[in-house]
């Protein structure tokens, strides 16, 4: 990735970072007014997630600005892992708040208690869904842009926020309209079941790129078809693909003609690398060239690389 389209990827998902945690500020105050006002569990649950997601969004704005730091000396491949670790302490902090809400829902039904204010608690809640369907279309533009793991993280703790904050107005109505004196904390539960459930869809991406899952099949095999069919190549083998943040990273060894001088050899494989790289934009793509039908070492899923491209 050139320093340019590193800056612009910083740049982007530093301004996605900032955004959430401005949102996360205003919900606070928001929900933490209206859960002192109602008394709501359901309530007291989507305030304490949105105080995640501050935590959780301060920690994206750290990691992306982090992630978008050109190669120094002691980190040669960039700072992308960066994302997956902030993801991952997002995780952890989801984890904890879910374990606090679901103990404060079954403390409510055990004991009781009577929610107060509903009006309100509804007011605040359709406020906040009305500003959280803004902020999360403006993430998945950046997604879109970057790919970010970080940002991703992010725009799931703000999707469930949707949730939450539906299952607060029907917690609500039901406990104070409808009489339904358990329906709140019940409420209480469904939300840190699915704040785990979150938890757990932002860890899987998180850490495939730090143990560098190989890229998902199709693309994978996307950039298969587009290196066979590079001038002077005569097949691919031993591809190895991984991710870091939004930095893509790919390597393999290509078969060419025994006879090719070292200045045409040197010739085809910038070319190769150059019209890689635009078709993957972001990708950092290495090549090691061999004789025609020498296999120095085998790779995985190299059966399906090793066809020679049709001429």
């Amino acid at each position: 990735m050139t320093d340019a389209r590193l800056k612009e990827h910083g740049d982007q998902t530093t301004r996605a970072a900032l955004a959430s945690v401005s949102m996360a500020l205003f919900l606070l105050a928001l929900k933490g007014y209206a859960a002192w006002r109602t008394g709501s569990v359901a309530m007291l649950g989507s305030l304490a997630d949105t105080a995640i997601d501050l935590m959780a969004s301060l920690l994206t704005l750290y990691g992306v600005r982090l992630a978008a730091t050109p190669p120094d000396h002691h980190h040669r491949f960039g700072h992308g892992k960066a994302e997956a670790l902030v993801a991952l302490a997002q995780v952890a902090l989801i984890a904890v708040s879910a374990t606090g809400i679901m103990w404060r829902a079954v403390e409510r039904l055990r004991t009781g208690g009577e929610t107060a204010q509903a009006e309100l608690g509804v007011g605040v809640s359709l406020l906040a869904i009305a500003a959280t369907f803004l902020l999360l279309a403006y993430q998945r533009r950046v997604i879109a842009r970057t790919g970010s793991v970080a940002i991703k993280a992010d725009n799931i703790h703000y999707q469930s926020d949707l949730a939450l904050n539906g299952s607060v107005i029907a917690a609500l109505a039901l406990d104070h309209w409808a009489g339904l004196r358990g329906a709140d904390p019940l409420f209480g539960i469904g939300i840190a079941l699915w704040l785990a459930y979150g938890a757990w869809r932002a860890s899987a991406h998180a850490l495939d790129q730090l143990m560098d899952r190989e890229w998902p099949e199709e693309k994978r095999q996307r950039f298969v078809e587009l290196a066979n069919a590079q001038a002077g190549f005569r097949g691919i083998h031993d591809l190895r693909t991984r991710t870091s943040g939004s930095h893509d990273f790919a390597q393999f060894h290509a078969w060419v003609d025994p006879s090719m001088t070292i200045a045409e050899a040197h010739e085809i494989v910038e070319a190769a690398e150059a019209a890689l790289e635009r078709a993957f934009p972001g990708a950092e793509v290495l090549i090691h060239l061999d004789p025609e039908g020498q296999v120095d070492r085998a790779g995985a899923h190299d059966e399906e690389l090793r066809e020679t491209p049709e001429t």
